[in-house]
């Protein structure tokens, strides 16, 4: 009998960071660094990774620095979302990631957009990522790296969410 391989999955996580990292080093160092990481987790593989951006802080307090934003597309077996979501949280706690608030100024920030076409309510992780098709620093880049994504609980794809959301700052891509 011929064995059958499951079919693999697209993974979207995007990357941010808004203050140095716990050796120093700068956002966009942490950011790559992350993504490295990423590339090792077991069953996945990165693909892709899209240009860094420079972003103005969302619900942040006042005077917090900006972010250098990313997103990585991977891909591979997910059977366990909840299991996947812990392991980025791991992959933040060794970059020193804190939470003493929501939206605080962070060394590193995963976000699971979403795993292929699956839509998931609860539990964490909900499925998409609840407000990814709100923020422009998770559509721009995400462009460079899947273009072609439709959002599988709103079935709108990057055009029209990114259109929906025109009037905002647009990200600065990073010289490298």
């Amino acid at each position: 009998m011929i064995g059958i391989r499951k079919q693999e999955k697209v993974v979207l996580i995007a990357l941010g960071a808004n203050l140095p990292g716990s050796c120093n080093e700068s956002p966009l160092a942490t950011c790559r660094a992350a993504a490295v990481a990423l590339d090792r987790l077991p069953g996945l593989r990165l693909l892709a990774l899209s240009r860094w951006y420079r972003t103005l802080p969302v619900d942040s307090p006042p005077g917090a620095p900006p972010f250098i934003n990313g997103v990585a597309r991977l891909e591979g077996e997910v059977p366990d979302p909840a299991a996947l979501l812990a392991a980025l949280h791991g992959i933040e706690a060794a970059a020193g990631r804190e939470r003493p608030f929501p939206n605080a100024p962070r060394r590193l920030d995963l976000d699971l957009i979403a795993i292929g076409d699956l839509v998931r309510p609860g539990p964490a992780p909900i499925l998409p990522h609840p407000r990814a098709h709100l923020r422009r620093f998770v559509l721009d880049p995400l462009a460079d790296v899947a273009p072609g994504w439709v959002h599988p609980g709103l079935g709108l794809g990057l055009d029209a969410l990114r259109a929906a959301l025109a009037a905002e700052p647009a990200p600065e891509p990073v010289a490298e």
